[in-house]
């Protein structure tokens, strides 16, 4: 077992961080928060052209035909340097879903247009304050017309398509939307984190197409959490990293009582516990990354074990490089808040920690019944 990446996989790395830092992603976070807008479109149409938005797709039909791992080294970068785009949303849950469960007439149809950007995709599935679960789903689909309110929905601003969780006569199911009919009421909610836009999306006897069996949609939903769950770990660990790193560099530089800060010892045990942590949290994402990409039966065990391990290491990274800052740290000029605030949005976009902690406990207790 293999548990590092390629060379092709790390080179592909070292060019996404130099294309994010040439681009000044974090300054683009930061642009997008002053202007109280959604994305950043500029960044998003470049990271189109690179083709990114076809890594994992066939390509049958013009993607790129790779793996997951290209996906997972792709979103360290991401998440180091906070980009304000849609690649979440669109990439990790709507395309894979597309991918794994939709016809061939719809693959033909929507696939290519990923590839291009003319489509964005989202995943709605939330509806109040509760943690989505078979019975609270409370959108209808009747005659292919769907009906509901969905709650939180990532990047629905500039999202064309959304895959929509909804209750029917024969169960869950996933149906597709199209936004431009007028049926579709999207109106924006304010988040923890406003350089990742989050909307409701009310449908009103919407058309909606079946993606997969129409029974099945919770059990298709879960699988794709799985999935996410890898993917949003190695985010995390950008961005913890990149907190580390920050963290480290000020304390190197900044002086009191004639010595670096960085040599008391309070500081050191900071640094030290936020390394100690990204280490574990690397170390079950480089695991659930193995068993994504080689569609392991430890799947869900593991990508839970990421996903609890990577969220507490970047809410305690975040958290230390601002109090590692000190009186600066919580100020607008610094970029401490940004991560602090991609770290908390991170923590509940696909789920709180509880609840990935009870999947993991009774994936745990599963695994050693049988």
């Amino acid at each position: 077992m293999n548990l590092d990446f390629s060379d092709d996989q790390k080179f592909l790395q070292s060019e996404a961080r130099k294309f994010l830092e040439k681009e000044g992603s974090i300054n683009r976070s930061r642009k997008v928060l002053e202007d109280k807008q959604s994305i950043d479109k500029e960044l998003w149409n470049k990271i189109v052209e690179l083709g990114w938005t076809g890594i994992r797709i066939p390509e049958e039909y013009g993607g790129l035909g790779l793996g997951h791992l290209e996906l997972c080294v792709v979103a360290e970068e991401l998440g180091r340097y906070l980009a304000p785009v849609p690649f979440s949303s669109s990439v990790y849950l709507f395309t894979e879903a597309i991918i794994k469960y939709a016809s061939e007439e719809v693959k033909q149809e929507i696939l290519p247009r990923l590839i291009s950007g003319d489509i964005i995709g989202t995943l709605a599935v939330t509806e109040d304050l509760f943690a989505p679960s078979k019975t609270n789903i409370k959108t209808l689909t009747d005659n292919n017309l769907l009906t509901g309110r969905k709650i939180a929905v990532p990047d629905a601003g500039i999202a064309t398509h959304s895959l929509v969780v909804s209750n029917s006569t024969s169960g869950i199911c996933i149906r597709l939307v199209d936004h431009s009919s007028d049926s579709v009421i999207i109106e924006h909610q304010d988040t923890i984190d406003e350089s990742r836009g989050h909307f409701s999306v009310e449908y009103n006897n919407t058309p909606s197409i079946l993606i997969g069996d129409d029974s099945n949609g919770w059990d298709f939903y879960e699988n794709l959490l799985d999935q996410a769950a890898v993917l949003f770990s190695f985010e995390q660990i950008g961005g913890s990293q990149a907190s580390l790193d920050m963290a480290t560099s000020y304390a190197k530089e900044r002086y009191a009582f004639g010595r670096q800060i960085g040599s008391f010892q309070a500081i050191k045990h900071k640094l030290a516990d936020m390394y100690v942590a990204i280490t574990l949290a690397k170390s079950n994402s480089y695991y659930a990354a193995w068993a994504l990409s080689t569609d392991s039966s430890d799947l869900s065990v593991a990508s839970a074990t990421a996903r609890v391990s990577s969220t507490k290491a970047f809410q305690l990274c975040s958290k230390e490089n601002i109090q590692t800052h000190g009186g600066n740290g919580f100020t607008w000029e610094y970029d401490c808040h940004l991560y602090y605030k991609r770290s908390k949005l991170l923590s509940v976009n696909i789920g709180s920690l509880p609840n990935w902690k009870e999947k993991l406990v009774s994936g745990l207790e599963k695994s050693n019944t049988y």
